[in-house]
């Protein structure tokens, strides 16, 4: 089986198909290496796609020291699959957790960034919500730790923003929930603690978004509710960023519309690769705002 090894000993899982200029995909906390396969088959088409599990996902090595996990190495961990596989720089495209992780990727290490595509980011970020969600996170740690990871990914499946999913694509969404529970326990614990737990808001390094040029493309569904906002402060910080609205669409946007949201990225991969993917022209200082 194919891994990569961290610059800290972990080895990674990867799969890659297709050849051209690299995708890297960045799965959330509910999916892992499977969770990009409409993305693979399509993109594989013109580009070399990669996908990985995260440290403690399955078939990647699973930590048992809580100190391997956070946010801060899953980044680092992206810069690590790129060195294993000899790549300079790629397209970073990830969601929730993945997407996290995909916009610190573009403000850490820009020069390996060729673009960002951030979707479903920004859950627990906004200052309101920012100390609950971490208190949730630590709790659900600990139900995970005691109930076993397939009772919580039974509970977890609920959530809200996951709904539109099982409603467009029953058999789909019994395919995520089958391999969500399959997740270790130990891995899933770690992660739900010392990653969702303990991440900064984004909305802590807003003069380094708008220092960021890194061409990047945020998506969100527009029935997740708790990503909507953030999506839309990240999209007017950022230097170079665009914003697409999905409708109708909970969390796992790529699986739920998997024939939009590839278009989308696609297009945005082409105006990229164009040098078309361009920041936005200020306004002039006096001029109207009604012109």
């Amino acid at each position: 089986m194919p891994h990569v090894t961290c610059d800290d000993g972990v080895r990674l899982y990867y799969e890659e198909a297709g050849e051209g200029t690299p995708i890297v995909f960045v799965h959330e906390y509910a999916g892992d290496w499977r969770a990009w396969e409409p993305q693979m088959r399509f993109f594989a088409r013109r580009h070399r796609c990669i996908t990985y599990s995260f440290r403690g996902y399955a078939p990647s090595d699973i930590p048992d020291d809580p100190a391997k996990y956070g946010q801060d190495r899953v980044v680092d961990d992206i810069r690590d699959v790129l060195d294993g596989l000899k790549i300079d720089k790629a397209h970073i495209v990830g969601l929730s957790m993945g997407g996290f992780a995909a916009a610190h990727f573009a403000r850490r290490y820009p020069a390996r960034t060729l673009s960002a595509c951030i979707c479903g980011c920004g859950f627990g970020a906004e200052k309101q919500f920012f100390q609950q969600f971490q208190a949730e996170a630590k709790a659900n740690a600990e139900r995970i730790r005691a109930d076993g990871q397939s009772a919580f990914a039974d509970s977890y499946a609920q959530g809200a923003s996951r709904q539109r999913h099982r409603q467009k694509d029953p058999r789909g969404f019994a395919e995520f929930v089958g391999q969500l529970r399959q997740h270790d326990t130990v891995g899933a614990a770690h992660t739900m603690q010392e990653y969702q737990g303990k991440r900064p808001s984004l909305y802590d390094f807003e003069a380094e978004w708008a220092a960021c040029a890194v061409p990047s493309l945020i998506i969100a569904g527009d029935e997740d509710d708790n990503v909507l906002q953030p999506s839309l402060w990240l999209k007017r910080c950022m230097g170079n960023a665009g914003l697409l609205v999905v409708p109708k669409t909970g969390h796992t946007v790529n699986l739920e519309e998997p024939e939009a949201f590839n278009r989308a990225l696609w297009d945005f991969i082409v105006q990229v690769e164009a040098g078309k993917w361009t920041p936005r022209h200020t306004m002039p200082a006096g001029a109207s705002m009604f012109r």
